[in-house]
């Protein structure tokens, strides 16, 4: 059996009274806006899963009526089986689900347990050998995004696991609660359920891996946690918090504006706004913060930069809420970047306007007009320019140090604030200029190079 699973089983039977959750099923609790096991299927669909079967048990039917809507929203399959026994083990969800998986392989995951779709696709790109499973494991033992008091540990030796449960001696590493399975999983449940009386998942695995039948799979540093209490709950958000930042960001973006926006779209991410609302609201604050700037005197002017940095942070909210809800479109990427291009236009005309109608002077209007072609020219390369750093990040390089909007926002603002705009157009112009001839010298050598 080599063929890649493309069917996923996703186990969603319990209550999970301990997350306090309000009488609501563990699988519903919405975790930064978006519930446990909608996040499980959608992040399974990212690594190429399309076909799931989901186990229900405790308040089923409202689960099931909103997994009829994912399906359609998320365009998935889901077929669905119900498990009366919900209170049992978990490896008696697993069974339940034996006819509706058939005899493919398939991916098994827990509702409640977040990971990445990079765990899953590398997970899923080794060949399934007939008869096994495939564990993905966590090596690293310090995790601090793991529950030690409830963890399934696992003994890996020579690839393979040797033994698993929640008390084990000489683990040296933890179960993640991600397999591939051959359907040889139902046969070890069936046998642990009937002959040892245990009725686990971690029982099944037990006797195949006694058979020298299930692999595991090192994650390396991919993300994965249990969301099982508030405790994990708050480990959970921060960490998808965390994640948020882009390999693209610029110091300003990075130190500056991402501790405040991530703060903004964690409120955001739990309301009805839209990603592409988010970057309306943006380029409307930029058109207040370049008529501000228009308007003549150093209130309107300090008053314009403020709003400018204030944009700039919030321009970040858009990504972060689509990110966060798994909602990231070309499109929205697009309209992001179009927006933006037009905002750098009004706030760089807005100053230069300002400043002109103080001194009067035609080299306002040319270092102006240099201030705003530089800026757009740093925005066209930057597409090229990422690639190339990227490359040289993946190759151990490093990803050298990004000019980019951000930088660009935070000049006109402190310009604006310090009652210096004319120095803010210079330097942004010098420095935007330069950036475009380093990064065109940059894709040349990048090319010669490759």
């Amino acid at each position: 059996m080599s063929d890649r699973a493309r069917k996923c089983l996703v186990i969603a039977a319990g209550r999970g009274s301990r997350l306090d959750s309000d009488d609501l099923p563990k699988p519903l609790f919405r975790l930064l806006g978006l519930p446990l096991i909608e996040r499980a299927i959608v992040t399974a669909k990212r690594a190429g899963l399309e076909d799931f079967t989901v186990v229900t048990g405790y308040d089923g039917a409202r689960i099931r009526k909103f997994l009829d809507r994912l399906a359609v929203r998320r365009e998935v399959s889901i077929t669905h089986v119900v498990n009366e026994n919900w209170q049992a083990e978990n490896g008696i969800s697993v069974l339940k689900a034996r006819d509706a998986i058939g005899e493919d392989p398939f991916v098994l995951l827990m509702a409640d347990h977040l990971v990445s779709p990079r765990l899953l696709s590398e997970l899923l790109d080794a060949p399934l050998q007939e008869g096994t499973v495939r564990l993905a494991v966590d090596f690293d033992l310090r995790n601090p995004l793991v529950d030690l008091d409830d963890v399934t540990r696992v003994r890996v030796e020579g690839g393979r696991v040797a033994a698993i449960g929640k008390q084990l001696d000489g683990d040296n590493s933890f179960d993640t609660g991600c397999f591939v399975c051959s359907p040889a999983l139902f046969d070890s449940l069936e046998l642990s359920r009937k002959r040892d009386g245990d009725e686990t998942l971690s029982g099944g695995i037990r006797l195949l891996a006694e058979a020298g039948r299930v692999s595991a799979h090192d994650i390396g540093d991919a993300f994965w946690i249990d969301v099982d209490d508030p405790r994990a709950v708050r480990r959970a958000e921060r960490a998808l918090i965390d994640r948020l930042p882009k390999l693209g960001d610029g110091p300003i973006s990075r130190y500056l504006n991402r501790p405040v926006s991530t703060r903004i779209s964690r409120r955001l991410v739990t309301r009805s706004v839209t990603p592409n609302q988010i970057s309306m609201f943006v380029f409307g604050l930029s058109l207040v913060a370049a008529a501000l700037f228009a308007a003549g005197g150093f209130v309107a002017l300090a008053a314009g930069g403020l709003l400018a940095q204030f944009s700039s942070v919030v321009d970040g909210c858009d990504g972060e809420v689509a990110r966060l809800r798994f909602t990231e479109s070309a499109f929205g990427g697009w309209f992001d970047s179009v927006l933006d291009r037009y905002s750098d236009a009004f706030l760089l005309f807005g100053l230069t306007w300002h400043v002109f109608a103080v001194q009067g002077s035609a080299l306002v209007l040319a270092v102006g007009f240099l201030a705003i072609t530089g800026s757009f020219m740093v925005s066209y390369t930057a597409d090229k320019h990422d690639g190339v750093m990227k490359a040289r990040f993946d190759r151990g390089e490093g990803g050298g140090f990004r000019i980019g909007r951000d930088l660009r926002v935070l000049v006109i603002a402190l310009g604006a604030v310090l009652n210096l705009p004319f120095l803010a157009l210079a330097l942004i112009a010098a420095i935007m200029n330069f950036e475009t001839v380093r990064r065109v010298i940059a894709a040349r050598e990048s090319r010669v190079a490759t």
